[in-house]
């Protein structure tokens, strides 16, 4: 009998694919920046940048909930509980699409009156407002697509949602030149993504029913797109707490999106270019809380406690060593890193040197999502979310403000590494002096 593979390697074979995913998702909207930025000119990249604390803030809920449906998936496949697995997808499917066709409506009828809301600088209001209304109105179509490739990786595969992501990366970024130059304009990527995540779904439902995979859309799965309502109360427990913290961080973003605009529509082009480089690091160490979340959620499921604190302990050795090197790699050459997005040379050195004083801060980011990830994994959502509402809403927005009165555009960003630091000192301290001394219970 073969001696057990090593955690770190499972956790890699698990992470890389994941990585790759949320790689590719970031990809497709860089490069989109890219077309739009060179093929249309700053003003188009600053209109899009706009609509991104939008995006994140209504894609809050559908990620809460998809953590929630997740962690159940997880724990169920553990536990080898087959037949709860469709009963959790069919539920968290049935309130997606209703949440998600609510979203598209209401917010496509008022795309311009939000932008408006948000002081977007008047150069750019209209091309944001008719990025904002094709990406509401076609909303839906995402929110399927990101419910489905969550749920698969609870079940252990990684592989799936990466090669799907894949296919509808490849397609909106051969379509979004392609539009742009057919003269439909600054919302030639909102389309282009709408079409590949229909294509990509179509073909995921094929693939997946050929397979016979536990999440295939086959006839007992869709019987349960339904509301179980004792299923569903699970799911909200877990996946409610998280989108809350989301939506709070989003208003945070929100609100120093407003602070950024008062500098005018370089400064918003800054903020974009920024976010887009921090989206990277960020990404890695949210990939790696996913995999605490999932791989723990299994490990809970299969009522192994002491795999669980293996997987936390890897999950951190990761977060120092990937999301830290990536760091290191961009500090390297931050003027190559933002010239992908950005060609006014004005605002890339106003983007270096704000994403030197806030890029740094991804590692204790990191840190502190591995912590909540895990406990999040048996199904603790509430304390980790309060934690993170009570650093954003006392530290982070009074820091903005008042660094920002103080030392001007830098105060608005120095505010970024404040706020990850001391939700990292708070999710650890939580962790270890509470939470690790409680028992376990299996949720399925």
């Amino acid at each position: 009998m073969s001696a057990p593979k090593p955690l770190w390697q499972t956790f890699l074979r698990f992470l890389a694919p994941l990585m790759l995913s949320n790689a590719l998702q970031s990809l497709f909207g860089t490069v989109s920046n890219v077309y739009l930025g060179h093929m249309i000119g700053v003003n188009a990249l600053a209109a899009v940048s706009v609509f991104f604390p939008v995006f994140f803030f209504l894609f809050a809920f559908v990620m809460g909930l998809s953590t929630g449906a997740t962690v159940l998936i997880g724990q169920a496949f553990g536990a080898g509980k087959h037949d709860r697995i469709k009963i959790v997808v069919g539920t968290t499917l049935a309130v997606g699409l209703l949440l998600a066709i609510s979203v598209g409506l209401i917010g496509g009828l008022f795309s311009r009156q939000l932008m408006m809301a948000l002081a977007t600088p008047a150069d750019i209001l209209d091309q944001a407002s008719r990025y904002a209304r094709i990406m509401l109105l076609t909303m839906p179509l995402g929110f399927v697509f990101l419910l489905m490739t969550a749920m698969i990786r609870g079940v252990g595969d990684a592989i799936t949602p990466l090669l799907a992501l894949a296919l509808s990366t490849a397609i909106g970024l051969i379509l979004t030149p392609i539009l742009i130059r057919s003269e439909v304009g600054i919302t030639s990527p909102a389309w282009a993504a709408a079409i590949s995540n229909a294509v990509t779904l179509i073909v995921l439902a094929i693939y997946l029913l050929r397979k016979k995979h536990a999440i295939a859309p086959d006839i007992a799965l869709l019987r349960h797109v339904r509301l179980n309502r004792a299923v569903l109360g699970q799911i909200l427990s877990i996946g409610l707490p998280s989108a809350v913290g989301m939506v709070v961080m989003a208003i945070a973003e929100l609100v120093l999106l407003g602070l950024v605009n008062g500098y005018g529509s370089d400064a918003t082009a800054a903020y974009g270019a920024v976010n887009q480089v921090m989206g990277y690091t960020q990404f890695t160490a949210m990939s790696i809380s996913i995999a605490v979340s999932i791989l723990g959620a299994q490990a809970i499921g299969g009522g192994d406690r002491a795999r669980l604190d293996g997987i936390v302990r890897t999950g951190l050795t990761f977060n120092l060593i990937l999301t830290g090197g990536l760091v290191a790699l961009i500090y390297l050459a931050p003027r190559a890193v933002l010239g992908i997005f950005i060609t006014d040379g004005a605002v890339l050195d106003l983007a270096k040197g704000l994403l030197f004083l806030a890029l740094w801060s991804s590692v204790p980011f990191g840190l502190a999502t591995t912590f909540s990830g895990a406990m999040r994994a048996a199904g603790v959502a509430l304390t980790p979310m309060l934690l993170s509402i009570s650093a954003i809403v006392a530290i982070e927005l009074p820091s903005a403000v008042i660094l920002s009165r103080a030392i001007g555009l830098k105060g608005v960003w120095a505010a970024y590494p404040i706020v990850f630091c001391a939700m990292f000192v708070l999710q650890m301290g939580y962790y270890l002096l509470v939470w690790r001394k409680q028992a376990i219970r299996r949720l399925v």
